[in-house]
C-alpha cells in the first residue's frame, strides 16, 4: 500500500474541503452561541397542543418594560421537543415579564427550563479568549515539536515537523469548524466556549498523531536507510498504522457510547470529538506526512 500514491488525489480534494470550509466561515458564517455575541437565551417546554408558531406570534407581541420589542429572535426545536430562544439581552425585570406574557398567551402550563443571560460586553471578552486560547496552542506546538526533532538529519530542518504538524492541525480545525457552521443553521447547535474545548482537544489528539508517525520518520532516516524519502515515509505509516487504528477506534467506541447515551447538553461536543478524531488521523497519514515528503523533495 502506497500512502504517498494516494495523497496524491486527497491532498487536493483536503485543499477544496479546507477553502469551502474558510467561505463558510465568512458567507454565511457560524451562528454564534450568546457566550461570543451577548444576549438571553431561553429555553421552554409548551402547553400540549402548542406550536412553534404560537410562540413566535406571543413573542412578537411582547413589549418591555420601555415599550420595545424584542426584536430580532432565534428559535430552534430540539430533540425533547421544547424550544431554544434567543433574544437581545434583557434584565431580570424584563424577564419576568415576558415570561408572565407567553403564560397568558401560550397557556399556565408553560414550563421555563433554562434562562442564562450574558452582556455583549462580557461575550466579546469570550471571544477573544477563545482565538487567543487557539493561537498560544498553535504557537506553543511548534516550538515544541521543534524541540523534540532537534536531532533530525541536517537534511531535514526540525522547524519542518513543527510547521507541518500545525499545517495537519489547521486542515482538522478549519474542517471542522465548517462542517458545524452549516450544522449551525439547520439544528440547534451553536457556536461556545464548549466548542472551543472541544477544538483544542482534536488539537492535542491530531498533534499526537502526527508526532508518533514524525517519529517513526526521523527513526528510519537515522537509520542509515538508504531509500529516498517517500519511500521511508511509506514505511513509516506502515509501521505505525496498527497502533494508530487502535487507539482511534478506542476513542472512537467510548466517544460513541457518549454520544448515544451520555447527557443532551454535551452531545454536540462528543460529535465535535467524534469528527475531530477521524479527521485527526486522516490528515497525520495524508496530509502532514505527504507535505514533509514534498518538501523534502523540494
Amino acid at each position: 500500500m502506497s500512502f504517498m500514491r494516494l495523497s496524491r488525489f486527497l491532498l487536493p480534494l483536503s485543499a477544496v474541503l479546507v477553502t469551502v470550509s474558510v467561505v463558510l466561515l465568512f458567507v454565511p458564517g457560524p451562528n454564534l452561541g450568546i457566550e461570543f455575541t451577548g444576549g438571553t437565551l431561553m429555553e421552554f417546554r409548551l402547553p400540549e397542543g402548542k406550536t412553534k408558531a404560537d410562540l413566535e406570534t406571543a413573542l412578537g407581541a411582547f413589549r418591555d418594560k420601555a415599550g420595545q420589542p424584542l426584536g430580532s429572535t432565534y428559535m430552534a426545536t430540539t430533540k425533547t421537543e421544547t424550544m431554544f430562544v434567543r433574544t437581545r439581552t434583557i434584565d431580570n425585570e424584563n424577564h419576568l415579564a415576558l415570561l408572565d406574557h407567553l403564560k397568558k398567551q401560550t397557556g399556565e402550563q408553560l414550563q421555563e427550563l433554562q434562562y442564562t443571560t450574558i452582556g455583549p460586553t462580557v461575550g466579546a471578552s469570550m471571544k477573544r479568549r477563545a482565538l487567543w486560547a487557539l493561537v498560544i496552542a498553535t504557537v506553543a506546538i511548534v516550538l515544541y515539536i521543534a524541540l523534540a526533532f532537534r536531532s533530525v538529519p541536517k537534511s531535514l530542518s526540525p522547524w519542518k515537523f513543527g510547521v507541518l504538524a500545525v499545517a495537519a492541525l489547521l486542515h482538522d480545525i478549519i474542517i471542522t469548524v465548517g462542517i458545524f457552521t452549516i450544522l449551525s443553521h439547520f439544528t440547534t447547535f451553536q457556536v461556545d466556549t464548549l466548542f472551543v474545548t472541544a477544538l483544542l482537544s482534536i488539537m492535542g489528539y491530531s498533534v499526537n498523531d502526527t508526532i508518533v508517525i514524525f517519529d517513526r520518520i526521523r527513526d528510519n532516516l537515522s537509520g542509515g536507510q538508504k531509500a529516498n524519502i517517500s519511500e521511508v515515509a511509506d514505511r513509516s505509516l506502515l509501521q505505525t498504522l496498527t497502533r494508530t487504528i487502535n487507539t482511534g477506534l478506542g476513542a472512537l467506541i467510548m466517544l460513541f457510547a457518549l454520544f448515544f447515551l451520555g447527557s443532551e447538553s454535551i452531545r454536540w461536543f462528543i460529535l465535535t470529538l467524534i469528527l475531530g478524531t477521524v479527521i485527526g488521523t486522516y490528515s497525520s497519514f495524508f496530509i502532514a506526512t505527504p507535505l514533509l515528503v514534498y518538501w523534502r523533495k523540494r
